[in-house]
């Protein structure tokens, strides 16, 4: 059974359709890359999945089981599915490892001890135990991003959602955060990444998703998207970020 499967979900905001007709199963362990251009439907697919926004149409089961929009459901569901944003949304009145146990006491009901316990356990696993009583304000953004990162895996999830959690760091700071991501899937952590990064895309995600005008367009392995793209859609959106390569195939228009 996957962890999670999309039936026919779509939603709309007025008149624009940000999602139509989405369908996707993400098995346990995989790591799945949504690509596309902006305006796509991408993060709007996230928020849908973490219980953000209610889609119109469709279902989304977790587990096996259709995901409850009541107020105590989406509070269940959002301990089982993490969500990072490219903001950080760190509390900067608050240490860093306070920012961490916060969750943990308040929603988990875990005790202080065991809460910054499991906090520092997190902050060990991104490579920032050493700032755990800093303030996020004196922290570079790579860094901020990466404390956002351990907050969210303190929860222990069982499902990681990521919304282009590089797109606000500058270039000298991506490769911090991108090699906490790839950490991650190599200790088999289950994740949704909206991205840009594509390198992180060819060689760390199981499967990459184009979506486009709403839809999923294209999905499969990234050694058949990047190398041969079925539609001129995805090709157009390749051409436009990676540099041409000989051994790409493009669809004949």
């Amino acid at each position: 059974m996957p962890i999670l499967a999309l039936s026919g979900i779509s939603k709309r905001f007025g008149t624009h359709v940000a999602l139509d007709r989405v369908s996707l199963t993400i098995e346990t362990g995989e790591v799945v890359a949504i690509i596309g251009r902006s305006g796509s439907g991408k993060t709007t697919l996230l928020r849908c999945i973490n219980g953000l926004e209610v889609p119109d149409s469709g279902d989304i089961l977790f587990d096996g089981c259709v995901m409850e929009r009541s107020r105590a459901g989406l509070r269940a569901l959002r301990r089982e599915i993490g969500i990072v944003f490219q903001s950080f949304n760190l509390f900067p009145h608050l240490t860093v490892e306070r920012n961490i146990t916060l969750g943990l006491t308040e929603a988990k009901g875990l005790s202080l001890p065991e809460a910054r316990e499991r906090a520092r356990e997190v902050l060990r696993q991104v490579d920032l135990e050493d700032k755990i009583t800093a303030a996020p304000l004196r922290l570079s953004g790579g860094q901020q991003q990466r404390v956002a990162i351990a907050r969210s895996l303190a929860m222990q999830p069982r499902l990681m959602l990521f919304d282009e959690i590089t797109s606000a760091l500058d270039p000298e700071l991506v490769g911090e955060v991108i090699n906490v991501l790839e950490q991650l899937a190599t200790d088999g952590m289950t994740m949704i990444l909206v991205t840009h990064e594509m390198g992180f895309a060819r060689v760390a995600a199981d499967t990459v998703v184009f979506m486009h005008q709403g839809q999923i367009w294209e999905k499969g392995p990234p050694s058949r998207l990047f190398t041969a793209p079925a539609t001129a859609e995805l090709a157009s959106f390749i051409d436009a970020i990676l540099p041409v390569s000989p051994d790409v195939t493009r669809p004949v228009s």
